[in-house]
């Protein structure tokens, strides 16, 4: 058996629990992260020490714009985690992010939406 096998249980999934990669920490107010919000690795000389594996696999993966939830996917940890994580990587400079933008001028007025509701409730 190699040391491998004892952190990985094929039906159960990962046995390091989530609070141990976070350290008991939960997604600051400070870094709204949504599931859509991009995250981008910026460019930097070196390689980035004292980082954990998941942090390392985020700056890996997000070489070109990711979301939050894709992270997830890859990575393979819960959303609430990536949040932490990608707030330690803003919080030492190495990731940036935006969020998509909601501009109320191009959202469609109450009319038009109870008009199609009523168009749809039609048929």
């Amino acid at each position: 058996m190699s040391t491998d096998e004892g952190w990985y249980d094929e039906a159960a999934g990962p046995l390091v629990r989530p609070y141990t990669i976070t350290s008991g920490r939960t997604p600051s107010d400070a870094a709204r992260l949504d599931l859509s919000t991009q995250v981008m690795t910026l460019r930097t000389e070196q390689e980035p020490v004292g980082l954990g594996p998941e942090h390392v696999a985020i700056v890996q993966l997000c070489r070109h714009p990711v979301s939050v939830a894709e992270i997830a996917v890859y990575v393979k940890i819960p959303l609430g985690v990536v949040r932490v994580l990608v707030g330690d990587l803003i919080e030492r400079g190495l990731v940036i992010t935006r969020s998509p933008t909601h501009n109320p001028a191009q959202s469609p007025d109450l009319e038009t939406l109870q008009a199609v509701l009523d168009g749809l409730i039609k048929y």
